[in-house]
């Protein structure tokens, strides 16, 4: 469902006001490249949106040198402050914990055991943590400080494993893109009787995974051995 907010932007002593879709806004601003036509909602720039007050074509002109609405949008959403009433602001933190939870528990396990946690054991430590979670900061900038602040909750350590896989040469086609996909491939060769067998290093939460996806691939004719977790 479609998520609209406003991104406002204080230039030249006056406020400018547009109406965006929130995820395709952020995802802009991240980088992604999207079309601002798909990112706006009518095309006006606005003093005030809950007024409709429209910005004058002379103001945009003196401040942004150019009143070309998708232009003059472009800077208010890289430049501008995205605005978010209390509910949006709880759906895209409760996202981003989710993906949080998500990355924790395929990337970290408990150094006890050296298995991974369940997601529902993460997400009650993270609750119980009361972490603060920033909708709009990538998960990867904010995983070092969730870990340090878990650890008191939570044994938790980011975790690798090498896995050692021969796909028997029928099923090479059909397996070889995606088991490239699961991590970063160590050492690739092929065997006299046209099996392929790799070293790839994995998150060591995905372990289970791997192995069921290579039997799935494979009919169980494949082969997984751990070479080393930790």
């Amino acid at each position: 469902m479609k998520r609209l907010g406003t991104v406002r932007l204080v230039k030249g002593g006056k406020r400018y006001e547009i109406l965006v879709d929130l995820d395709k806004a952020w995802k802009y601003r991240s980088g992604e490249k999207i079309d601002v036509k798909e990112i706006i909602e009518g095309e006006f720039v606005y003093y005030d949106i809950r007024q409709g007050l429209k910005a004058s074509e002379s103001d945009l002109k003196k401040v942004f040198g150019t009143d070309d609405v998708y232009k003059v949008a472009e800077r208010i959403i890289k430049e501008g402050e995205i605005q978010l009433t209390a509910d949006q602001r709880r759906e895209l933190i409760e996202q981003k914990k989710r993906q949080i939870i998500e990355f924790l528990a395929r990337n970290a396990i408990d150094p006890r055991t050296a298995l991974p946690h369940p997601p529902k054991r993460i997400e009650l430590a993270l609750d119980q943590a009361r972490i603060g979670i920033d909708p709009f900061k990538p998960v990867e900038e904010q995983i070092d400080d969730v870990i340090k602040a878990l650890q008191t909750i939570l044994p938790l350590k980011m975790a690798k494993a090498v896995l050692g896989i021969i796909i028997p040469a029928k099923y090479v086609g059909k397996a070889y893109g995606p088991i490239s996909k699961l991590g970063k491939i160590l050492k690739s060769n092929y065997l006299s009787d046209g099996s392929w067998s790799i070293e790839i290093e994995i998150p060591a939460g995905i372990q289970e995974n791997v192995i069921n996806q290579v039997n799935s691939l494979t009919k169980g004719e494949g082969e997984v051995r751990v070479i080393s977790k930790g």
